[in-house]
């Protein structure tokens, strides 16, 4: 449709509708409420575990905190808003509320791409060059390496950001189910084919050029798997590059799936769509902390301690308390009748 038949007017706010055909709202509501608590609770142990224990402070733990950090980043920003609408029943989200929140949710998916790239990288050195993995990859290193991944996704969501944010809007109604690149630019009074040209770019990079260079990665493990004698490594070996894997195609999966059905000429209706795009946004993160938490021995054997203390510790004190004389005197009376072993003892310590 033409620019000319639209009435062009400054927008300060949008409304969410993708919601308003469902029957059940109040239901997805708490799931994608229950969801999101999962992912800070999963993310935040594992923030907490490695962040607190100084054996866990090398390249693997920096990049596993590196995607929790991407992972509360990039669900927070389409939860609040998806929880703000079902259950408290507000659809209106200010401008500029609208345009933050979506600089933020394509940081995280276009980081959390870059984050699964470096693990594949670190998981290759460490298995083809186990020798020399810890010189060539060090924390410096790989704090250089993350350091650069955001730079480059924020320069490109700098560019996003300021498309959308210069584009004429004419009714503030986003029929999405929160604010991302997609939704902001059909609601624009243009034609939106053009301004998805550099979005389309982006994503052929990731489908056609990080995700096959991931997949090569692991086939090299693979075939490196196939040469060790030794069962014991070549288990661990795989269920290292399994945790890995189930990353990746839990993030890749569902973006694969909505690209593939676009291409083949299949029509989704906007439910679909915004099915695609929930489960896009929430299993990923869900996901990785659980991965992680159950699958790698040291955060598993670290949180096991945490609990296995809260669990102990009342049962220490209860027993320190009965063994302690309930009279001052007794304790008196026992100093004095302890003998030279005690007073050996005491004068050890």
């Amino acid at each position: 449709m033409a620019v000319e038949n639209y009435t062009v007017k400054n927008v300060d706010s949008f409304i969410i509708t993708g919601f308003d055909h469902l029957q059940n709202q109040k239901l997805l509501g708490f799931l994608i409420l229950i969801t999101y608590m999962l992912i800070l609770l999963g993310n935040g142990i594992n923030l907490c575990i490695i962040s607190t224990d100084r054996h866990l402070h090398k390249p693997m733990y920096i990049l596993i905190c590196n995607l929790a950090v991407v992972d509360i980043m990039f669900s927070s920003t389409c939860s609040t808003t998806m929880i703000s609408v079902l259950l408290a029943e507000i659809k209106t989200v200010s401008y500029y509320s609208c345009i933050s929140r979506m600089f933020f949710y394509h940081l995280g998916d276009f980081t959390e791409c870059m984050a699964l790239t470096l693990m594949a990288i670190d998981r290759l050195i460490a298995i083809r060059l186990p020798l020399r993995y810890h010189s060539i990859v060090t924390n410096s290193r790989t704090f250089l390496f993350i350091f650069l991944t955001w730079l480059i996704t924020i320069t490109l969501m700098g560019v996003l950001t300021y498309v959308v944010d210069n584009v004429p809007y004419c009714q503030p109604v986003i029929r999405y189910v929160f604010c991302d690149y997609p939704s902001m630019i059909r609601a624009a009074c243009v034609n939106p084919e053009p301004y998805f040209f550099l979005p389309a770019m982006i994503n052929l990079w990731w489908y056609c050029g990080q995700f096959p260079f991931i997949m090569c990665t692991y086939a090299v493990l693979a075939y490196s798997v196939t040469k060790l004698s030794n069962n014991a490594s070549k288990r661990q070996m795989i269920n290292t590059c399994l945790s890995h894997l189930i990353v990746l195609f839990s993030y890749y999966a569902p973006k694969m799936v909505h690209a593939l059905l676009t291409r083949i000429g299949v029509v989704l209706t906007l439910t679909e769509r915004n099915a695609i795009l929930i489960v896009a946004s929430l299993i990923p993160p869900l996901v990785n902390p659980t991965v992680y938490c159950t699958r790698t021995k040291e955060i598993r054997k670290r949180l096991a301690d945490v609990l296995l203390r809260i669990k102990v510790a009342p049962n220490n004190l209860k027993l320190n308390t009965v063994n302690f004389p309930s009279h001052p005197k007794t304790h008196l009376f026992n100093w004095r009748h302890s003998g030279t072993n005690s007073m050996q003892r005491w004068r050890q310590f």
